[in-house]
């Protein structure tokens, strides 16, 4: 099992992105739980993006991530649609 990590500064970007799409919450929150458990569940369209990786909440939306193999921790960084670049 994994341990998600929450910053303050995810905190914040996610507190904007829930104002925006509330109807997104419950989903969200699946995501965690399946992510979790199995990162590489094939629900979840895991990818990196740029230095990062990605998780997808749906196909318009996903979380990045910084994922550490060693400590089994999941860092999230932020979350937003899949049109944003990371480098």
């Amino acid at each position: 099992m994994h341990k998600i990590i929450i910053t303050g500064s995810y905190e914040k970007k996610a507190g904007k992105f829930f104002k925006k799409h509330p109807d997104l919450k419950e989903r969200y929150i699946k995501t965690l739980r399946v992510m979790e458990n199995n990162i590489f569940h094939p629900s979840l369209r895991y990818h990196s993006v740029g230095k990062y990786q990605s998780i997808s909440i749906n196909m318009k939306y996903r979380i990045v991530i910084n994922f550490i193999v060693q400590d089994n921790k999941i860092f999230l960084i932020d979350i937003g649609d899949h049109n944003t670049v990371y480098r």
